[in-house]
């Protein structure tokens, strides 16, 4: 018999990881230090979640099905926070509300994509848009980063073929962390416009920008709906991981498909999680901000920090974000040594290999490290950690 679909995928690292710690007993001086995923660890301020409350008990609406792509009050909002950001027009009817950035993700590649179509994803990728594309019956076509952890469009030109159907990027990175520069990705955006393509772009991590004002000038473009579909998550911003809010820009026409798709797999996005998003849009910009400066001076630490491993022979590859992305000096793959650093330095990240097609050589040379949930203190632990490590 032929593997099911989600036989044809891998298990999530971030599944696979957690079971290298169940159970385990780490040293009271040496707990657990956990970089293995990119989420927020807190709850969401005192403001939103006395609104989430709210919602819950005098909000009959928050209760029943609402609209599939999402209640008009949060559309609205976000279609003005990102003509506001990237000083663009973009309208209500251009934008849906979907069940985290990972069915965004989902919706887009089920508007798009047939049986056996390709879409071309940048390596190191994010795992989870690889486990879809392959539940979806879609190959995924690996575009090598190059030089600072960027792809190159050249070669995702050299890429494209007649089962093509887009081109995906992810920035600020989910591995490396990188921003990519306007340039770069207003090539890519002509490219694919040039040759018929979708290009999505998931900036799921754009709150985090190290950059002021809009990373890029795409939503400036004429018709710039036929050709880009923009992915955007609440999650990150305002620590609403657990209520599932995400989101969309893109074509009306596009989003008649994937309303097809959203209505299948969920009918409708939380309730109370875009109570929760609407508020934060309208209330929590000012605490986003604080947010934002306190991840970029995370990110210092990180580089200021890193000449104690370069002096191991660690490299740093890339670093933005929540995300750091390193080589190792060792002989051994990275899912060897991910799992000895667990047992003997409590550590937990995520080996390289996690994000590479299987036996590519590059992913037994690298690391990735979220740190939005390490402050300076916790990063300089993890250094001294990792540079005292031998395996």
């Amino acid at each position: 018999m032929p593997p099911t679909r989600t036989q044809s995928t891998f298990v999530s690292p971030i599944v696979e990881s957690r079971r290298w710690v169940a159970g385990a007993e780490f040293p009271p001086d040496r707990p657990l230090l956990n970089v293995s995923q990119a989420a927020p660890a807190e709850a969401p301020p005192e403001g939103l979640r006395r609104a989430l409350a709210d919602a819950a008990l005098n909000d009959t609406a928050a209760h029943l099905y609402g609209p599939v792509l999402g209640n008009d009050a949060l559309r609205q909002a976000l279609a003005r926070q990102i003509s506001a950001h990237y000083q663009a027009a973009v309208g209500p009817e251009q934008v849906a509300i979907t069940s985290g950035c990972n069915q965004a993700f989902a919706a887009a590649i089920s508007a798009l994509c047939g049986e056996g179509d390709e879409v071309i994803i940048p390596v190191p990728w994010y795992f989870n848009h690889k486990m879809w594309l392959d539940m979806a019956g879609v190959t995924a076509v690996p575009l090598h980063a190059g030089a600072g952890m960027l792809p190159d469009p050249a070669a995702a030109a050299a890429l494209i073929g007649p089962r093509t159907r887009a081109i995906v990027l992810v920035t600020p990175n989910n591995p490396c962390g990188v921003e990519y520069p306007a340039g770069l990705v207003r090539a890519f955006f002509d490219l694919a416009r040039d040759r018929g393509l979708a290009l999505i772009v998931d900036e799921t991590y754009r709150d985090f920008d190290s950059r002021s004002g809009a990373p890029h000038g795409l939503f400036q473009m004429p018709d710039w709906d036929r050709t880009l579909i923009h992915l955007y998550s609440f999650s990150k911003a305002y620590r609403l991981t657990g209520h599932r809010v995400g989101a969309i820009a893109a074509a009306p026409d596009a989003m008649f498909e994937m309303e097809k798709f959203l209505d299948t797999v969920t009918i409708c996005p939380s309730q109370l999680g875009q109570a929760g998003a609407l508020w934060g849009l309208e209330n929590l910009q000012d605490w986003l901000a604080g947010e934002r400066q306190e991840i970029l001076d995370r990110r210092a630490a990180i580089e200021d920090g890193f000449p104690v491993l370069a002096a191991k022979g660690w490299r740093l590859l890339g670093c933005g974000a929540y995300f750091a992305y390193v080589a190792h000096p060792f002989d051994q793959p990275s899912e060897e040594i991910a799992r000895k650093l667990v047992a003997e330095a409590s550590v937990l990240m995520l080996p390289g290999s996690m994000f590479m097609p299987a036996g590519d050589p590059d992913g037994a040379r690298q690391f990735r490290i979220a740190f939005a949930n390490v402050d300076r203190a916790g990063i300089r632990t993890l250094f001294a950690r990792l540079a005292a490590f031998e395996p």
